[in-house]
């Protein structure tokens, strides 16, 4: 299937700011300076700069180009800095060369080169692209979302029990990202079991309560219900939330198990909730509004979202605005929200060892919010180190400072570790620690993703986003015992096997086997060159598998079913 994208023609550029209903002479004049200035682009070359943009670059950066965990890439941009004064800048004023450039050889704030990505007429078309004002894509409405709804296979035809032999528990829902499908590959067997066409660049695989269904979302806005009882596991149901999405989850409280589902839209910036096992959209919700600085934003995105099994809420966070809800779906039609204040730019996050806090990056900010979702507040927020981006993190008890949890960086050369003794009497003895930053662990800038394992003493932290091509190739672990230096880093690329080439492998992703005896780690390669997945043994960490299949193409992130369903990381 073609992947579908925001818009399909040209698109007549507004002559306000977004989200502005008046301007000033000033600021008029300064975008008629900016409209003439722009490097010219022909209809051909704006709609593939739009497609490449949307491919690679909206998620950092935004669809309006606002900035987040990217830099803001607007044409021209000002703001006051902490003393009052006005500082500007913009694509315009750092020209074309200079944006070829870093646009090629990336940033130290973990911008990866696309220099073996992008050919040299696409870096100097993307540099043109984005000294043009933004376009602003169209809504996305209520009857947009009921009209995508597809139920492939109603609930009544759908198997009462397991039919096939798979031990689902050990399966891994893999993406293939730019194939826009989900490999799904048996842990224990390595084989491929299925590959189900989903959305573009699939973001997530969430798993419901019961362990039966995986939910996955593509960047492109297309939801995709997997049903895992299948004698050959597909989908079963279909609905497009959006042109640009990244996060779901179900219902996961005691009495509505996977009664419900909720997925969150980049744009327009809204969340939909859902009939769990069919799909069925119940509800739209925007998020447009303030942020905690007190400045309305024109496009609040829905980042990370999870199920609390505490109350009966979603735990949704608000990018630009850094606020974080606390949705409760308890009564869909009478819908509650606590709205929480933290800091802006939140991104991505996990549960603490107690599952009753959240720790979420508010990333542009370089902070890490916590949230109490017992009492429904915010218990801290943390200063951290440049950019961080946990995934979900790695939880374990520390020979000093007792219960933590790890996120890594793409701007800092670490790995957080922060105190969660919280409240509980068992860790009392480590309170004094309580959200404090107790260790910063060397690491190399660009991590994406850190993970252990209950069952493990290992930490696993990736680099793929760092600009030095045998950096972004391995991955760094660690006896917990001694955070000192790692215990080994190992070169996935040149363990893969696979032949050598220019363009960057990058190591990406490690994942556990459900009784945490292995990790997956995907070695992300271009769209022309073979990929694979490399399992190590975590004991040894000795290569036992690699995994490749002319079909599996960009494989990315994996999420094992057991530890997916039960937030193990």
């Amino acid at each position: 299937m073609k992947t579908k994208y925001w818009i399909t023609g040209t698109l007549a550029l507004l002559p306000l700011a977004v989200g502005s209903l008046f301007v000033t002479n000033a600021h008029a004049q300064q975008a008629v300076e900016a409209a003439a200035a722009a490097p010219e682009l022909t209809k051909d070359e704006t709609e593939k700069a739009r497609r490449i943009y949307f491919e690679r670059c909206a998620g950092c950066h935004g669809v309006l180009r606002k900035g987040a965990t990217g830099k803001n890439l607007e044409p021209h941009w000002s703001k006051k800095d902490k003393s009052g004064n006005v500082i500007e800048g913009g694509t315009l004023k750092l020209g074309q060369q200079r944006l070829e450039k870093i646009i090629g050889y990336g940033t130290d704030g973990g911008m990866v080169n696309f220099d073996d990505i992008l050919t040299k007429d696409e870096l100097s078309l993307m540099a043109k692209y984005i000294q043009n004002k933004p376009e602003t894509p169209p809504e996305y409405s209520f009857k947009d979302t009921v009209d995508s709804w597809k139920v492939i296979v109603p609930v009544k035809d759908r198997p009462t029990r397991q039919m096939n032999k798979f031990n689902l528990k050990n399966m891994f829902s893999v993406t293939l990202r730019d194939t826009g499908e989900v490999a799904l590959i048996d842990g224990d067997t390595k084989e491929i079991r299925s590959i189900v066409k989903t959305g573009y660049a699939v973001h997530i695989s969430r798993l419901s309560k019961s362990g039966r269904y995986v939910y996955v979302i593509g960047r492109d806005g297309r939801l995709s219900l997997i049903d895992l009882w299948m004698e050959k596991p597909s989908v079963v149901a279909e609905l497009k939330i959006g042109f640009d999405a990244r996060s779901v989850d179900t219902s996961k409280f005691k009495g509505y198990d996977d009664k419900y589902a909720i997925a969150g839209s980049y744009w327009p910036p809204q969340y939909v909730i859902m009939d769990g096992d069919t799909l069925k959209p119940l509800k739209v919700v925007s998020t447009r509004g303030m942020t905690v600085d007190g400045e309305y934003h024109p496009e609040p995105r829905v980042a990370s979202i999870v199920s609390s099994e505490i109350k009966p809420e979603w735990v949704v966070n608000i990018k630009e605005t850094g606020q974080i809800l606390l949705v409760d779906y308890s009564d869909i039609k009478n819908l509650k929200t606590t709205t929480i204040e933290s800091a802006k730019f939140l991104h991505d996050g996990g549960w603490d060892a107690s599952k009753r806090y959240f720790l979420v990056a508010a990333n542009a900010s370089n902070k890490i919010a916590a949230v109490d979702t017992k009492l429904g507040k915010l218990a801290a927020l943390i200063d951290v180190a440049k950019i961080p981006h946990p995934g979900r993190g790695a939880n374990f008890v520390h020979p000093k400072f007792g219960p933590v949890w790890a996120t890594g960086h793409l701007g800092a050369d670490v790995v957080t570790l922060i105190s969660t003794a919280s409240d509980d009497k068992k860790n009392a003895k480590y309170k004094e620690f309580n959200w404090k930053v107790v260790q910063e662990v060397k690491h190399v800038p660009g991590n994406l993703f850190v993970k252990t394992h209950p069952k493990s003493k290992h930490l696993w932290a990736d680099s793929p986003q760092n600009p030095e091509k045998e950096l972004a190739e391995s991955v760094a672990v660690w006896d917990m015992s001694d955070l000192s230096k790692p215990k080994a880093t190992l070169n996935v690329a040149k363990d893969s096997g696979l032949p050598e080439t220019k363009a960057t492998k990058r190591a990406v992703h490690p994942e556990y086997s459900a009784d945490g005896t292995e990790v997956w780690i995907s070695l992300w390669g271009g769209k022309t060159d073979q990929s694979a997945i490399v399992v190590y043994d975590d004991a040894t960490l000795k290569v036992k598998k690699v995994i490749t299949d002319p079909k599996m193409i960009t494989p990315t992130g994996k999420f094992n079913v057991y530890n997916t369903q039960h937030d193990i990381y």
